[in-house]
C-alpha cells in the first residue's frame, strides 16, 4: 500500500511519514533497484516491538546467568532442563524449545561432539572435562528471545578451552562485522577466516535467524563466507550463532530422535550465541 509523506508512518510511531521512515524506504528503494537483497518492512522491528522483545531476552539471560551458578560434574542435563523450565515458568515466560516442531524439552544441551539441539535426559550426566553448549529460548508476552553459552566443566583438556575460546571469538567477529547498512554476507566472512586461522572448520547446515515476533525469522544468517546477502538496516533483530569443529564440518542428525547433531569425526564442537539489535551506529547485543 502506498503511503503519502503525511500519513501516518507504517512503523506506528505516530510520527508523519515524511518524519519518520520516508527517507529511510527510499533508500532501501535505490538499493533495490541496484540489485541489492533488501528487507522488507515486516523483518523490521518498530520502537515498541524491540522493548518488548527486549523484556524477553532480559528473563533469557537471567536463565543462562542461572544455568551459570549451578552448572556442575555430576549433574544431569535433565536436571538442567527442569532449572530452566522452573525458572522460566516463574518469570511468566514460556520455554521457546518446549513443543516446537514435537521438541520433547525446554532447553538444548550439546555435550563435546554434539554439535546442537542435544535432548536434555536423566541419564547424560556431565562429567569433567565436558564442554556443554545449553541453549535457552524465551516466549514472553508473545515476543522471542535466544542465546547460547558454553560451559566447561572441571578440569578441561587445553584443546577443548581452546576451541570453547575461539569459538567464542568467531561470535565477536562475526558480531563486529554487524554495520548498519552493510551486509549480512560479512557475517559470515569474518566467522569463516578466524576459525580458519585457528584450524577449525565451520558448520553450515545451520544458522543464524531472524527473531522477535516468530521463533524463526528470515534472515538465514550464513556462518561462512558467501554472496553479499541482505543489506542490514536499523531495527533488524536477528542470531547470530557458529557451530565450529574441531576437526571436519560434517555432521550427522541422530537417527533415534531425529534432534540432535554430532560431528561425523567424534572430534569436538562449540557454539555461541548472542542476539542482535541493528542500530543507527552499530549493534546492541540484547540477550547472551
Amino acid at each position: 500500500m502506498k503511503i503519502n509523506r503525511n500519513d501516518e508512518c507504517w512503523c506506528n510511531s505516530g510520527l508523519k511519514y515524511k518524519k519518520c521512515h520516508m527517507e529511510f524506504d527510499e533508500k532501501l528503494k535505490s538499493l533495490k533497484e541496484r540489485g541489492f537483497e533488501v528487507p522488507s518492512h515486516n523483518i523490521i522491528k518498530t520502537k515498541e516491538q524491540i522493548e518488548k522483545i527486549k523484556e524477553s531476552a532480559k528473563i533469557n539471560n537471567a536463565v543462562l546467568d542461572l544455568v551459570a551458578e549451578n552448572i556442575k560434574a555430576g549433574m544431569t542435563t535433565e536436571e538442567i532442563d527442569k532449572l530452566v523450565h522452573d525458572f522460566t515458568i516463574s518469570q511468566g515466560a514460556i520455554p521457546a524449545p518446549l513443543g516446537y516442531h514435537d521438541f520433547p524439552k525446554s532447553v538444548c544441551t550439546s555435550i563435546n561432539d554434539e554439535i546442537c539441539h542435544g535432548i536434555p535426559s536423566p541419564d547424560r550426566v556431565l562429567k569433567d572435562g565436558d564442554i556443554i553448549n545449553v541453549d535457552v529460548s524465551t516466549i514472553y508476552n508473545g515476543y522471542y528471545s535466544d542465546a547460547s553459552r558454553m560451559f566447561m566443566i572441571g578440569n578441561v583438556s587445553e584443546e577443548a578451552k581452546r576451541l570453547v575460546e575461539v569459538t567464542k571469538e568467531c561470535l565477536y567477529k562475526g558480531i563486529e562485522a554487524v554495520k548498519p547498512w552493510g551486509h549480512l554476507g560479512d557475517i559470515g566472512a569474518a566467522i569463516e577466516a578466524h576459525a580458519k586461522a585457528n584450524g577449525y572448520s565451520v558448520v553450515e547446515e545451520f544458522g543464524g535467524h531472524g527473531i522477535g515476533l516468530e521463533f524463526h525469522e528470515d534472515p538465514f544468517v550464513y556462518h561462512y563466507k558467501g554472496a553479499k546477502g541482505m543489506v542490514l538496516v536499523p531495527g533488524m533483530i536477528f542470531t547470530i550463532e557458529p557451530m565450529i569443529n574441531q576437526g571436519d564440518a560434517d555432521l550427522y542428525i541422530d537417527a533415534d530422535n531425529g534432534w540432535t547433531s554430532y560431528t561425523d569425526d567424534g572430534k569436538l564442537s562449540a557454539q555461541w550465541e548472542h542476539m542482535i539489535l541493528v542500530t543507527e551506529d552499530g549493534v546492541e547485543i540484547l540477550s547472551k
